[in-house]
């Protein structure tokens, strides 16, 4: 991996576009140096030339790739857990099992593998940190949406465990609840879908992937004794998963 020289370093899951790029910029700027996992990791190679950071390839649905990406990065003292996703909007009655088990793997065992693997690094850096972005979808059901919500509240079970397992060790535990945010999520979770795509964001103001980066780049800067336990954050006309107002 390339040198970090004096900066600490920050792992970025997820970190190709969207949230994860926004964080790597924003982390980058804070005076980290950022090392970039995503599956498309020419795009994480754009963005680490910009912040002098270290790109490497990563798929956290896979051990083997996890394994070697986590062996590549010597020392960490932030682990931001990123990578996630949705894919349908179906109700129970029609689920999609491949879909589930994607957002399953994706959203609650990448975030399992990255964190146990870089736990011991975390550990001896004297001062670690481990956010996760998880979802205002990990508070409340909604309608159709069992298969994301499921996925996003056992992320969160993880997550929120740790912040009791961790106790009188040098890790902080931060969970970042974000609401409406315009990225390629519903890209994904439509499978292409532009035009459905599109609908989500439309009579709204959403939340923009900086604006969540900068809430995480605030809590990673706080000092040591200070612990963001969640962060919540929606755009100002949304009040839940299932009620916003539109202007059109």
């Amino acid at each position: 991996m390339a040198s970090a020289n004096d900066r600490p370093t920050a792992v970025v899951t997820g970190a190709s576009s969207g949230i994860g790029a926004s964080t790597a910029r924003a982390l980058g700027a804070a005076g980290f140096h950022v090392v970039l996992g995503a599956r498309r990791v020419e795009k994480c190679e754009e963005i680490a030339k910009e912040i002098d950071g270290t790109a490497i390839a990563l798929d956290v649905t896979d051990a083997d790739s996890v394994a070697a990406f986590t062996g590549a990065v010597p020392e960490v003292k932030l682990l931001v857990n990123n990578a996630g996703g949705a894919k349908g909007l179906a109700p129970v009655a029609e689920a999609d099992e491949d879909d589930w088990r994607w957002m399953w793997e994706t959203n609650v065992m990448g975030t399992l593998r990255l964190t146990k693997a870089l736990l011991p690094k975390l550990d001896a850096s004297g001062d670690g940190h481990i956010i996760t972005v998880t979802s205002i979808a990990a508070l409340e059901p909604y309608d159709n949406g069992a298969g994301y919500t499921g996925a996003k509240h056992a992320q969160a079970m993880l997550h929120r465990t740790l912040r009791g397992e961790l106790l009188g060790r040098p890790i902080r535990v931060t969970e970042i609840l974000p609401g409406m945010v315009e990225t390629d999520f519903s890209l994904v979770r439509f499978k292409g879908d532009e035009e459905r795509a599109a609908k989500v964001y439309q009579g709204i103001t959403p939340l923009t992937p900086d604006d969540v980066a900068e809430t995480i780049a605030f809590a990673a800067t706080r000092p040591s004794h200070v612990n963001l336990d969640q962060i919540v954050l929606k755009p100002r006309a949304q009040a839940s998963g299932s009620r916003a107002h539109r202007t059109n």
